[in-house]
C-alpha cells in the first residue's frame, strides 16, 4: 500500500450482513478524516470447516459487496493458513501497522485474533497504543429482536425464510457467479436458463423456486431462479442455481451474472413429464412477476 493512512475493518464478513456492515461503516466513516477505508478478512473458502454449515458468500461475491455496497476501497484477504500461526503482536505490527498502515481499526466486540485466537479487543487496544492506531469496537446489531449473525442468516436461508434472511443481510441475497454451460434442456421447452454453480463448501439456500432479479450488462430483468438438483431430469451433479431471465435473449456462457433472490415461490418438485414442468414454469413466472 502507499503511504496514506487507513481505517481497517476486521472480520470474516462472510455474509456482509447488518452486523458486518456496522463494522465496515465505522471504517468508512473515517474517510472524512482522510483515511482510506479498508477491510482485512480471509477468503471464506480457506476458513470453511469440513461438515460445517457452509460459508454464505464466496470470496468474489464478498469482494463485490464490500467494494460496491460498503464503500471499502481496499481489501486485504490472505489465506488463513498463511497467517494463522502469527501471534497477536506480530499481526498488529506487521499486518495492521506495517502492511496496511492503519491509523484506525474497528471490529465486533467478540473479534479474536493471533495464534490460537489468543487475543481479543483488550489486547488489540494495547497493540494500538504501541503501533499508533486507535481501536473502536462495534456493538451487536439486532433485527426484529434477534441478534444478527452469520449463523442466523444461514439458518434462515436453509429454511427458505428469505424475507427474514434478506432483512438481516441488509439487502437481497445474491448469487454472483460465472454462467456455466449446462445440458441446454431449458432451450428445448422454451425457457433457456443461466446456470450458476455454488462453490465447494458454500451454503446452498433451500431447494426451490424463487422470484429474482437478474442484472445483465447494466440492465435489470425480472427472473425466476430454481435452486436444487433438477429432479425431473437425470442430472447427478452438485447443487446449482438455474435462472430464467424474462425478456432477455442472448448467450451468457462464461460471463459473470448477478442474481438477487427476492421471494420464495415454492419448494423443489419432481414432475412426471417435461410438459408438466413447462406448465409449472409458466405459473412460476406469473408468481414471480406478482412478487416483483
Amino acid at each position: 500500500m502507499d503511504n496514506k493512512r487507513t481505517a481497517v475493518a476486521l472480520g470474516l464478513f462472510d455474509g456482509v450482513h447488518l452486523g458486518h456492515r456496522a463494522v465496515l461503516g465505522a471504517a468508512c466513516a473515517q474517510k472524512k478524516q482522510g483515511l482510506i477505508p479498508c477491510a482485512f478478512t480471509f477468503p471464506p473458502e480457506s476458513t470453511a470447516k469440513k461438515g460445517a454449515a457452509g460459508y454464505i458468500y464466496s470470496e468474489s461475491e464478498k469482494r463485490l459487496l464490500l467494494c460496491s455496497d460498503c464503500c471499502v476501497e481496499r481489501v486485504v484477504s490472505p489465506r488463513f493458513e498463511d497467517i494463522c500461526g502469527m501471534d497477536g503482536d506480530s499481526f498488529a505490527g506487521e499486518i495492521l501497522r506495517g502492511e496496511m498502515n492503519a491509523a484506525f481499526v474497528c471490529c465486533g466486540r467478540d473479534f479474536r485474533f493471533g495464534r490460537g485466537a489468543s487475543c481479543g479487543t483488550d489486547e488489540l487496544r494495547s497493540f494500538g497504543e504501541r503501533y499508533g492506531f486507535t481501536v473502536q469496537t462495534v456493538d451487536d446489531v439486532f433485527c426484529d429482536g434477534e441478534r444478527v449473525s452469520s449463523t442466523a442468516v444461514r439458518q434462515l436461508l436453509t429454511e427458505g425464510e428469505l424475507e427474514r434472511a434478506n432483512a438481516m443481510l441488509g439487502k437481497n441475497y445474491i448469487i454472483a457467479k460465472e454462467v456455466a454451460r449446462g445440458a441446454q434442456l431449458g432451450r428445448t421447452i422454451g425457457f433457456p436458463t443461466a446456470n450458476q454453480l455454488f462453490g465447494e463448501g458454500q451454503l446452498v439456500p433451500k431447494y426451490g423456486v424463487y422470484a429474482s432479479k437478474a442484472h445483465v450488462n447494466g440492465k435489470t430483468y425480472p427472473s425466476i431462479t430454481d435452486i436444487g438438483m433438477k429432479p425431473t431430469v437425470k442430472y447427478g451433479g452438485a447443487p446449482l442455481a438455474e435462472t430464467y431471465i424474462h425478456g432477455f435473449s442472448g448467450d451468457l456462457y462464461g460471463s459473470p451474472l448477478t442474481v438477487e433472490l427476492c421471494g420464495f415461490i415454492r419448494p423443489e418438485m419432481k414432475f412426471g413429464s417435461l410438459d408438466e414442468l413447462k406448465g409449472q414454469i409458466k405459473a412460476d413466472i406469473v408468481s414471480a412477476l406478482n412478487i416483483l
